[in-house]
Parts: structure tokens; C-alpha cells; sequence
């Protein structure tokens, strides 16, 4: 198995992603694409999608050259040729995988996507193809940390949790998926110890950018 995410790259020349041109023109990115497929061989076909803070996963049992979906917050395959990706600036990319089926999913987790269930969807996804959560190792990848997340009463109501004081708290979107996990029995959930704003240097962050960063790939695929 392959997994990782991108990273900030040369201050001069930053490895910036992202799909919608709003940072780097669209023939730049998709240079940099052509790079990172050309830099894990082995994979006929790379998916993304145009994310929507969402729920959809979608189910690929093929797929060859860069697919760019629209409107989709995951992608999961049991096929060794398919690298998944998902885009990212601080909301958390989620690793699912089933090592004795085979089976993998990697989904793109926001507040939003985190309160409206992207992570049972994939599950329930998997589940379809024969899996069960408790056969399946979750990881909470590079994202951004609590101390860096100050939300207001629209996210603590929306993840299920009580308002602090004031209406204004930090939130660990990685607490709250990795809790969300468990409750659906999943048993082994890590979590990345690095975060996308104190951690700029290495990593693009949208918060701490005021807008102005671009965006790291997360990838995950099954190797022959």
C-alpha cells in the first residue's frame, strides 16, 4: 500500500495542487499532477474530485489517466491500479483501509463533511464490498490541530458537541472524527501529530493564509 500527502515544497516554486486556478494557473497545476503520478508508478489511473464538503464517496473499479470528478468528498477501490486523492488546506484527510480484503477509502473531512457523516459514508461503502469496521484501520492524516481551529456556534452544534462559554472555542476536527469512528466500531483510529498552520513551513494552510494558499494532495492506493 501507498499512502501520504503533499507538502508545501521550495518557498520559491510552492507544489500548490489545487484544482480551481484561484491560486496558480491551472497549466502549472497540472504539471505538478503529471509529476506526482509520474513519482508513484504503478498506478494506471489517479481519481480526485471537485470536493463539496459532502458526504459522497464514490466507488471506482477503474480508472486510467487523471479522473477529476465533480461534486464528491471521497473516493474507495479494491483495484491496485487506482491511486485515490483528495485535496486539502487544513480540513483532514481520512485513510480507511481493510488490509485483509483489500479494500481502501480516502476521504476528504471538513467540519461540515465531518457533521454530516463522511466517515460512516465510506465505511458504509466498504461494508458494501464485504467489509465491517472493526476489520478496518482508520488514520486522521495532516490537517489542522484544535489549537489552530477557533469555531463558532455553528460548528461545536453541527459535530454534536455543547457550546463553550461564548460561543467561540477551539475544536479538534481530529478528536471529533476519530470519536465518530469508534462509535461506528471502528477499533484502531491513529492521528497525524502534524498541523497544516503551525506547521506552514512544511504544509499550506487556508486559515492561516487568510485564503491565500494553495493545496496539498493526500493519496492512498493498493500496490500489487
Amino acid at each position: 500500500m501507498v499512502a501520504g500527502i503533499t507538502g508545501r515544497g521550495e518557498p520559491s516554486a510552492p507544489f500548490d495542487l489545487g484544482l480551481s486556478g484561484a491560486t496558480a494557473p491551472v497549466g502549472q497545476v497540472m504539471a505538478r499532477w503529471r509529476a506526482l503520478r509520474e513519482s508513484l508508478p504503478g498506478f494506471q489511473g489517479t481519481v480526485v474530485a471537485r470536493q463539496i464538503h459532502g458526504t459522497r464517496v464514490l466507488w471506482h473499479a477503474a480508472a486510467t489517466g487523471l479522473l477529476i470528478h465533480d461534486d464528491a468528498d471521497g473516493h474507495a477501490t479494491a483495484n491496485s491500479g487506482i491511486l485515490l486523492a483528495v485535496t486539502a488546506a487544513d480540513c483532514i484527510p481520512v485513510y480507511l483501509v481493510d488490509p485483509d480484503r483489500r479494500l481502501i477509502a480516502l476521504l476528504h473531512a471538513g467540519w461540515r463533511g465531518t457533521a454530516a457523516g463522511v466517515v460512516a459514508a465510506g465505511l458504509a461503502l466498504l461494508r458494501a464490498q464485504g467489509s465491517s469496521p472493526n476489520d478496518v484501520v482508520m488514520h486522521c492524516g495532516i490537517g489542522i490541530c484544535g489549537k489552530c481551529y477557533e469555531v463558532d456556534s455553528e460548528v461545536f452544534s453541527g459535530c454534536g458537541l455543547p457550546v463553550p462559554p461564548g460561543g467561540k472555542g477551539p475544536l479538534d476536527l481530529r478528536g471529533v472524527l476519530a470519536d465518530q469512528a469508534r462509535q461506528l466500531g471502528v477499533a484502531r483510529v491513529t492521528t497525524s501529530a502534524f498541523c497544516s498552520a503551525h506547521d506552514r513551513g512544511a504544509f499550506f494552510s487556508h486559515r492561516a493564509s487568510g485564503g491565500a494558499d494553495g493545496r496539498m494532495v493526500a493519496y492512498l492506493g493498493l500496490l500489487p
